[in-house]
This record gives structure tokens, sequence and C-alpha cells, in this order.
């Protein structure tokens, strides 16, 4: 019962992001802006991570199975992809130097972060 309720909180919530992107802004995808509502609700505490704790960690169990439509769909265009194959490469290789760069800045800052936070802590003792 309990993952139902999760799952009704989530499918609701996508929906109604799926509801503004058709009434309002059409140039932004629904599952966006349901995503966005879902991170203002969790963020301010409107829904809790626990009434949806167990639904969010199902999707992350079987979050390799939510990419094969997007393969397919990809197999299907592989004709318009042909000529593009060394731009896709170099923006491939790009885009994952980008996300370990800034990941690592990220988790330095968040360690040089707790580090001051340890030293005010122990200077206060």
């Amino acid at each position: 019962m309990k993952l139902l309720r999760e799952m009704l909180i989530v499918v609701f919530i996508y929906f109604l992001g799926e509801f503004i992107s058709k009434s309002f802004i059409h140039s932004v995808p629904g599952n966006i802006i349901g995503m966005l509502i879902l991170l203002v609700l969790l963020c301010t505490k409107v829904v809790k991570v626990e009434s949806i704790d167990c639904v969010a960690q199902f999707f992350l169990d079987h979050l390799a199975f939510f990419f094969v439509p997007a393969g397919v769909g990809l197999m299907t265009s592989v004709g318009l992809l042909e000529g593009n194959v060394l731009k896709l490469l170099f923006i491939c290789i790009a885009s994952t130097f980008v996300v370990i760069g800034v990941t690592g800045l990220v988790v330095q800052a968040l360690i040089r972060r707790k580090e001051k936070k340890l030293l005010g802590d122990e200077v206060n003792e």
C-alpha cells in the first residue's frame, strides 16, 4: 500500500508538470517541470523524502531499463547520425571531462567547507 501511495504522489506531480507544459509553457517538457515541482516540494518539506523513498529506490534500481526506449529511438535514426559521428564523439568526450572536472571542484569545495566547520567547532569548545 505504501508503494502505491508513493507512486501516486510521483505520478500526480508528473501529470501536473505535463498539464503546466501543455497549458502554459510549451517550450519546456512536462517531465522537466514535474521534476522541478518535486524538487521545490522536497526542499520546502511539503513532500517529505520518506513519503517517496521506496518508489525512488525502485526507479534507481531499474534506471538502466528506462534508457532502452531512448536507445531504440537512436537505432531508428542511425541515418541522421552517420555524418556526425566525430562531432558526437567529441561532444561525449568533452562533456565527460567537464562533468569530472566540475564534480571534482564541487567535492573539493564541500571538503573545505566541512573542514572550516570542524575547525570552527573545535575553537568554540
